[in-house]
């Protein structure tokens, strides 16, 4: 199939995109490069022997929108574009709304014009509720606490009344909890701009010697070692998720959600000591207390993707530490122009 992958030059995207040209399908990226760099369209080739078509255009360009879908017969969406960190959208609220629920809205309105009705969208575990009651399955409660989260709360909000009212429609929300690693390969990987907000590129920095030292917010949980307990996947085996879902969803009507994690809590002392292993080292680490809203625990339940996708985690904590080690040990500064 033709799939546009909007957001597809970005971390996730981008290895996606790798997995797309490895099951024979087309991936038409389009994306703004706010937080992605061109330099990763010449990766993806180079991985994959196939240049992908790239379309530099912000998701809420409706007309680039439609030239795009109509211009490469575009099958099915995977829609990843939009702004990702919750810090940033305390502070700038507006840009999240705007970027995340004006993006989707006109995604949708684009797709509808041509007639294309398959969508795969990359939620987010933040639209979860603080619970003590884990691991979360699909039907747990929903509600989040940051704009970011809110923004994908109302997007799928939006894609579930678009399928009431038109069912023919497809759409399928991935609710994923921390992709960690890269592509085996060194070549595409977590590249963050300015202080990484996730661990574990901010672990892979310390390890390269970009950081001083890894901050632990907080040692004093109610967790075997006192430190935040996580869900880590493996971007690897978050990429074929959404194949997964493309697959099952193609040609299947109606509004599907599946959590995509390993089903495993880690802690931040054990994703630290897996990192050493990794990089042949002991990495320096200090204390500082909580952050607010910090929960001490929060891992999935994917039997639902297990049981209707067929697709549970392949890899293990060490591939994901020894794939990000090799990433950021080969690209130091992240990507850099060829």
């Amino acid at each position: 199939m033709n799939i546009l992958v909007t957001g597809g030059a970005g971390y996730i995207g981008s290895i996606t995109c790798v997995q797309l040209i490895a099951a024979g399908h087309r991936p038409i990226i389009l994306d703004s490069l706010v937080n992605a760099k061109a330099e990763v369209v010449n990766r993806i080739e180079q991985v994959s022997g196939q240049r992908p078509v790239f379309v530099q255009a912000d998701v809420r360009d409706r007309a680039r929108l439609v030239q795009t879908l109509r211009e490469h017969a575009v099958d099915a969406v995977i829609h990843f574009a939009g702004l990702k960190a919750v810090g940033e959208s305390v502070a700038q609220p507006w840009r999240y709304y705007d970027n995340n629920v004006q993006g989707s809205l006109v995604l949708i309105d684009a797709m509808r014009e041509v007639g294309i009705q398959t969508l795969v969208f990359s939620s987010s575990a933040t639209v979860y509720a603080e619970t003590l009651d884990q691991p979360l399955h699909e039907g747990s409660v929903i509600s989040s606490n940051s704009p970011y989260g809110r923004t994908k709360l109302m997007a799928e909000q939006i894609f579930s009344d678009v399928v009431a009212a038109e069912p023919t429609w497809s759409i399928t929300a991935l609710r994923y909890f921390n992709p960690v690693g890269a592509h085996p390969s060194a070549c595409l990987g977590e590249d963050p701009q300015g202080v990484p907000n996730n661990l574990m590129p901010f672990i892979a920095q310390v390890a390269v010697g970009r950081r001083s030292a890894l901050h632990i917010f907080g040692n004093d949980y109610p967790t075997p070692d006192g430190t935040g307990v996580r869900d880590y996947i493996h971007v690897m085996d978050l990429a074929d998720g959404h194949l997964a879902a493309l697959r099952y969803a193609h040609g299947r009507p109606g509004h599907h959600v599946f959590n995509l994690g390993s089903g495993r809590g880690l802690s931040v002392l054990e994703l630290l000591s897996a990192f050493g292993r990794a990089c042949g080292k002991s990495l320096p680490y200090e204390f500082s207390p909580r952050r607010p809203g910090d929960l001490a625990a929060f891992w999935a339940n994917p039997s639902l993707a297990e049981e209707l996708l067929n697709w549970r985690v392949q890899r293990s904590l060490d591939d994901m530490c020894a794939d990000s080690w090799r990433w950021q040990s080969q690209n130091p500064n992240g990507y850099e122009s060829s």
